[in-house]
């Protein structure tokens, strides 16, 4: 069932026509205004056949992906991936390691849970809104931008269809 739902998964481009992943670049970037943190949405509809048969799961792709895209080369590192594996209905966030400490595992899923909703309710733009604003609140909370801080975009705003 699994390998059927990713060889038959619909194009990211389908599901994030150029006007909605425009609009979610708009939403990074305004809350990349006010935290000193990095947004990256990776949006890939399915893995390749013989990574589903060798089971790799949501979570493994990300981590690839989070490295893959330079998610954790940022100056503070502060850097976080949103990655949304189509076919699975899965929803992964990655951050770097200064956030060690500072947002636990139950924070994330938080971020994730909101998202999940609004797929389930069919709604992709407003899940990747979703988990984009919780994922704002959470940098602004631990990385707040400072007065004469200058915003030096280390990673792009708008969605990665992989």
């Amino acid at each position: 069932m699994r390998l059927l739902r990713h060889l038959f998964a619909p194009e990211a481009s389908g599901v994030f026509p150029a006007a909605s992943l425009q609009r979610i670049a708009d939403a990074v970037a305004a809350g990349e205004q006010r935290h000193r943190g990095e947004v990256c949405l990776a949006v890939e509809p399915a893995l390749p056949a013989w990574r589903v048969v060798r089971g790799m799961i949501a979570r493994e792709r990300a981590l690839d992906v989070f490295a893959q895209l330079r998610v954790w080369d940022t100056q503070a590192n502060n850097g976080v991936l949103v990655y949304l594996l189509l076919a699975d209905h899965r929803i992964e966030i990655v951050a770097d390691r200064g956030f060690d400490g500072l947002v636990g595992d139950a924070q994330w899923r938080d971020a994730c849970r909101l998202m999940e909703e609004r797929l389930a309710a069919g709604e992709p733009e407003a899940a990747a809104m979703a988990g984009v604003g919780a994922v704002t609140s959470l940098l602004i909370r631990h990385f707040p931008r400072m007065t004469g801080d200058v915003d030096e975009n280390e990673l792009p705003d708008l969605p990665r269809l992989l």
